[in-house]
């Protein structure tokens, strides 16, 4: 009965000691990792310090997209370097089949970025529709704004 009690309790641990890792860009374009997906506020102070709290203690403070980045350990993270997190482009912890589904969906969500871009691009004039249908047209500074924004979709996406 203690083997057994003993076999519970190593294979909790064991369990529980893997989880999934998120990613998240900070103002400044740098990647951090978190292992868990609570909202993460970050707002930068009338000093230029850039702050990050699990509530929104600041009335400029956003909340950031996390973003799914693997099963495993930030410990494993953090001895590796983000750079060398991926050994045959798989994720530690992560099979054959979910390594080839992820990267189908990459390829998918990157392709589908660089249309949306390319369709901005040669667009004689960007506009919004508003509820009633109507077409709203952008000036050239939001324009521009529109572009950038499209552009650092496709940089993130298109990695």
């Amino acid at each position: 009965m203690k083997r057994l009690v003993v076999f519970a309790l190593g294979l909790g641990i064991s369990i529980g000691a893997h989880a999934d890792i998120w990613k998240w860009l900070d103002t400044q374009g740098k990647t951090h990792f978190v292992d868990t997906n609570k909202t993460i506020f970050t707002w930068v102070d009338e000093f230029g310090k850039i702050h990050y709290s699990d509530k929104p203690d600041h009335e400029d403070a956003v909340s950031v997209q996390l973003v799914w980045h693997s099963t495993g350990k930030l410990q494993d993270l953090d001895s590796q370097g983000p750079e060398k997190t991926r050994q045959n482009n798989a994720y530690p912890g992560e099979s054959v089949e979910e390594r080839q589904e992820r990267e189908m969906a990459e390829a998918y969500y990157c392709k589908r970025a660089k249309e949306i871009y390319d369709s901005y691009v040669n667009a004689p004039r960007l506009y919004k529709t508003d509820s009633d249908g109507e077409r709203t047209y952008l000036s050239d500074e939001e324009a521009a704004q529109t572009l950038a924004e499209t552009q650092a979709k496709v940089d993130d996406l298109c990695l």
